[in-house]
């Protein structure tokens, strides 16, 4: 692979298990995150039931892939998504893979796909198996994208992630008090795949951070540290 400056991404989406309702709000995220070079959606587009899928192919710049079940029971689109994959990872072009699915049948091709050192992002729906969420490098909560440009309404309050920064602090090497604040949110995704500051109503772990009444921030320079406030 190649330098550059935006890592290069093959995008797979499960039609059959996203709405399509989402597929914008999905592709601006994956765009923020590298370059989505590669756009495949699976799904049997024969069975009439992804009319609303087809309608966001061509304004997206999706390439639909065909995949007909030949039994009821069996879901050809799996199948045929994970095929595809072991094919460009053997291509060495890619960066990274960004697996779109709420299926926990995927679990297995993420975990092949880290192996071979590349990087993983999963997105699917709350409902989304940590079995999933957890092998990835990072999981992306469909519900935090929001749709038609209206972000969605977090369900937690930022106090609910105190304990997740005080874990982090826990487990890194520190001489003093202080912790740098990128060095946190690294420590928690690291643990916490699926950890997004939208899931707590706001965009950025700083302003969560200042937004939490036991924590203290400060600024020297271009580093920005965080600690626990003393008590008494």
């Amino acid at each position: 692979m190649t330098d550059r400056d935006r890592p290069l991404l093959a995008v797979l989406i499960d039609a059959d298990n996203v709405p399509a309702k989402y597929a914008e709000a999905v592709l601006r995220e994956i765009t923020s995150i590298g370059e989505p070079a590669l756009r495949r959606v699976y799904g049997d587009w024969s069975s009439g039931r992804l009319t609303a899928w087809s309608d966001k192919i061509l304004g997206l710049g999706l390439v639909a892939v065909q995949e007909t079940a030949n039994t009821k029971s069996k879901n050809a689109s799996d199948i045929g998504l994970v095929i595809d994959a072991m094919d460009i990872l053997h291509g060495g072009r890619f960066d990274g893979f960004v697996l779109v699915s709420s299926d926990s049948d995927f679990t297995a091709l993420a975990n092949r796909l880290r192996e071979d050192g590349l990087s993983v992002i999963g997105i699917g729906e709350k409902k989304t198996p940590e079995s999933l969420r957890n092998v990835c490098n990072r999981f992306i909560l469909i519900e935090n994208l929001g749709q038609n440009g209206k972000p969605s309404k977090p369900d937690q309050s930022a106090d609910t992630a105190l304990p997740l920064i005080e874990s982090a602090m826990s487990k890194i090497d520190q001489e003093d008090e202080w912790y740098n604040l990128s060095t946190v949110a690294n420590a928690i995704m690291a643990a916490h795949p699926d950890f997004d500051t939208r899931s707590y109503g706001h965009t950025k772990f700083s302003s969560m951070v200042k937004d939490l009444p036991e924590l203290e921030m400060r600024k020297e320079g271009n580093i920005v540290s965080v600690r626990l406030k003393r008590r008494g």
